[in-house]
């Protein structure tokens, strides 16, 4: 273990620009806060969860109850299904052009509303499947320990007792940036979009929405949209095709 935690310490030292000049015992801090984000538990990650989404509410318009944008989305909950793991999901709407979705380990999935203009209610759920399927397949709490972790190293005085440090606002705010731009590897995307095919199939669902989503991103580009699952390799039209070819053969 020691050998684990001092390996960590220098690989976090060499991503820090003037690593040489820092203060030795920041270093070895820097080192116990990165090791602290490793060995975050799954109710660490759900209470890192329930602070960030709630920041993240708070500087989001969210759609009214009565909007034509949540009642879509409650319609696609009651498809989906309200838990992920046995963990109740809260379903909301952030009203800005932007195009993404996220969801994260407390249950808190958010649909913005330029991808809702931009896709039928059949792409929707199949993008919202794929963001559950990150939470359930674990990817997002991997992703929150990241996030933590690099955020903890750009203020060593964020550390505080226990594994969750005391995060202030901007603390908090430069986590949950952190976490909604987070990068997931080609296999955890292509196990998402298996997630999203499969909870789909179950539910005795039309799956093929997650196809004509993947073309929809693809025209984008990168300049409209900041949803992550069109960042990875391989590209949208090989995933399209891998789930064209899931609903071809039925399996």
């Amino acid at each position: 273990m020691k050998f684990h935690r001092f390996f960590v310490a220098g690989s976090m030292c060499a991503m820090l620009a003037g690593c040489a000049g820092m203060d030795p015992n920041a270093l070895v801090q820097s080192g116990q806060l990165a090791t602290q984000a490793a060995m975050l538990t799954d109710a660490d990650v759900r209470s890192l969860s329930d602070k960030s989404c709630a920041q993240l509410d708070s500087e989001n318009k969210i759609s009214a109850a009565n909007s034509t944008y949540t009642q879509r989305l409650n319609k696609i909950a009651a498809q989906l299904g309200n838990n992920i793991n046995g963990v109740p999901v809260n379903y909301k709407v952030y009203e800005t052009k932007d195009v993404n979705a996220w969801a994260m380990g407390n249950g808190c999935v958010r649909v913005y509303s330029g991808l809702m203009d931009l896709m039928n209610d059949d792409e929707v759920r199949g993008v919202v499947g794929h963001e559950m399927g990150h939470v359930a397949l674990g990817h997002t709490k991997k992703a929150m320990q990241v996030a933590y972790g690099t955020s903890a190293l750009r203020s060593v005085a964020a550390a505080g007792t226990g594994v969750i440090a005391s995060l202030s606002a901007s603390q908090l705010g430069d986590l949950s940036e952190k976490f909604v731009n987070a990068q997931f590897s080609q296999q955890q995307e292509s196990a998402a979009d298996d997630y999203s095919f499969d909870i789909q199939k179950k539910k005795g669902l039309d799956p093929s929405g997650l196809v004509t989503s993947f073309q929809k991103l693809a025209s984008l580009g990168g300049s409209q949209s900041s949803l992550t699952m069109l960042d990875s390799h391989p590209p949208s039209a090989a995933r399209a095709k891998h789930i064209q070819d899931r609903i071809a053969s039925g399996k």
